[in-house]
């Protein structure tokens, strides 16, 4: 299995050339030169499969430069019950994600049951594994530069402390996370973790970290890795609970499932077009955003347009504070046809500052299965309050977007399946304002906002986060 680049201009490369470096050299990301396909007979085979089984299955059609001996002892330490312990009361954590049936065809992917609460550690302590084992496979070292607007940061830092030969360096908004967010990054005293809080908005934070991941020379120099959802190792270790999802929640292949994505950078989303393209019975991807509503506005009428940081909102719901959707790319590749010049011509556009408009594809939007609707704060804390009234469930503010806007396109007759992208606990103040009651948090996290912080403040400047990497990484 070779990737190549959305962009056209760098050479198709295995999983374990690209797994560290993130961006391509030509700025474009890494998809398969083609996606594996599942048959009948493959889904039948998955069905009812224990989660660690279920990812080799689908892993190992992706990554065939690991021998399948490793690869297989990689996912079985990753996916263990211990490491997906927070689950809701009554559910096994031996399932990793669990679902929960709110009522008829409707139903919650519980994502957070992870060691920081959030979706992002089912594909991060994945990639953890795998940094691990090709760093010391090679003998190597890596320099990680994130970005995150909350949860990206802490699963990255939590799967990657104490591990050899590796230094996490991660940008985040200054004073625009969660408190609790905050205080699982900044709390961390490990000496290879290094958090950067930046003035400004997320998509400040993406632009530093592209800008270093484009300075080819420098990049090399410092071993510049990425654990962003551009990294395609992120991507596929979230493609495995779409099928987990799907087997959960149907009796055969014949049925079709459609999903509610929480939507910000596009990655979790991308998975499931990723599913959907390997053979999945997906009827309906659908994209939930909330006031940062670039992705809405797309695919409601084929307008890209990125608001920059001056317009972009913070919101009740800050993992999802992005409007510029790295991941995008991806689906913008294939839904071009894979013309990586055309995708050269639209991101010229967007990384100048600007829109592009391809309303004459606005038809074939369908083909992939994608719908959307947008959410904001009286909606989403309604929806809170709504769904414990009705279900007695308490959810976060980024899963009730997803809800409310899968009420919206929701067909009674299909399964839909909502991602739940983080317990509310890491969001503790709207909770408050919704219901009254401080959310459950697990006993294991209490006070952890009182504990010490360690973390350096920037401006937006390149400069100066490649000369505060050279300092650290000397």
């Amino acid at each position: 299995m070779k990737y190549i680049s959305t962009r056209g201009q760098s050479p198709a490369l295995s999983f374990s050339e690209i797994l560290l470096g993130g961006l391509a050299p030509d700025g474009g990301l890494y998809l398969p030169e083609t996606y594996p396909q599942f048959t009948d007979a493959d889904l039948t085979a998955m069905r009812g499969m224990k989660y660690a089984d279920l990812a080799f299955a689908i892993l190992s059609r992706l990554i065939d430069d690991i021998p399948a001996v490793d690869l297989k002892a990689i996912i079985d330490k990753t996916y263990r019950a211990d490491v997906y312990a927070y689950t809701r009361s009554g559910q096994d954590a031996a399932d990793i994600t669990p679902t929960l049936k709110l009522e008829n065809n409707l139903y919650l992917l519980n994502l957070s049951n992870g060691p920081t609460l959030a979706f992002k550690d089912i594909a991060m302590q994945l990639l953890g594994n795998l940094f691990e084992y090709v760093l010391t496979k090679t003998g190597r070292t890596t320099n990680i530069l994130g970005a995150t607007s909350g949860d990206t940061g802490s699963a990255a830092e939590y799967a990657m402390r104490g591990k050899q030969g590796v230094r996490v360096f991660m940008l985040s908004p200054n004073k625009k996370m969660s408190r609790f967010q905050t205080a699982q990054m900044f709390s961390l005293q490990d000496d290879n973790i290094y958090n950067i809080a930046v003035n400004g908005v997320f998509d400040d934070c993406q632009d530093m970290v592209k800008a270093v991941s484009n300075d080819a020379e420098f990049k090399a120099k410092y071993k510049i890795g990425a654990v962003n959802s551009i990294n395609w190792g992120r991507i596929v270790a979230q493609v495995v609970y779409y099928f987990k999802g799907y087997f959960a929640v149907t009796q055969n292949n014949a049925q079709k499932v459609s999903f509610s994505v929480p939507s910000g950078n596009f990655g979790n989303v991308c998975a499931g077009h990723i599913a959907r393209m390997m053979g999945l019975p997906i009827d309906k991807l659908v994209v939930a955003t909330n006031e940062n509503d670039v992705l809405d506005e797309f695919f409601k009428t084929g307008v890209y347009r990125p608001r920059g940081s001056a317009k972009t909102y913070h919101t009740s719901s800050p993992s999802m504070d992005i409007s510029k959707a790295s991941n995008f790319e991806r689906f913008v590749f294939d839904l071009v046809g894979r013309d990586s010049s055309k995708v050269r011509e639209l991101w010229a556009s967007v990384d100048s500052g600007g829109a592009f408009d391809i309303k004459p594809l606005l038809n074939k939007l369908a083909d992939y299965g994608f719908v959307s609707g947008s959410s904001n704060h009286a909606n989403r804390m309604q929806m809170i309050r709504d769904t414990y009234k009705k279900y007695a469930v308490t959810i976060d503010t980024h899963t009730a977007d997803g809800l409310k806007v899968a009420l919206e396109c929701r067909d009674a007759n299909v399964p839909m399946i909502v991602l739940e992208t983080a317990l509310p606990a890491k969001f503790e103040d709207s909770i408050i304002e919704a219901l009254g009651s401080l959310p459950e948090r697990p006993a294991a996290l209490n006070g952890i906002e009182s504990l010490p912080q360690r973390f350096d403040v920037m401006n937006f400047d390149v400069a100066e986060i490649k000369q505060y990497i050279m300092d650290r990484a000397s």
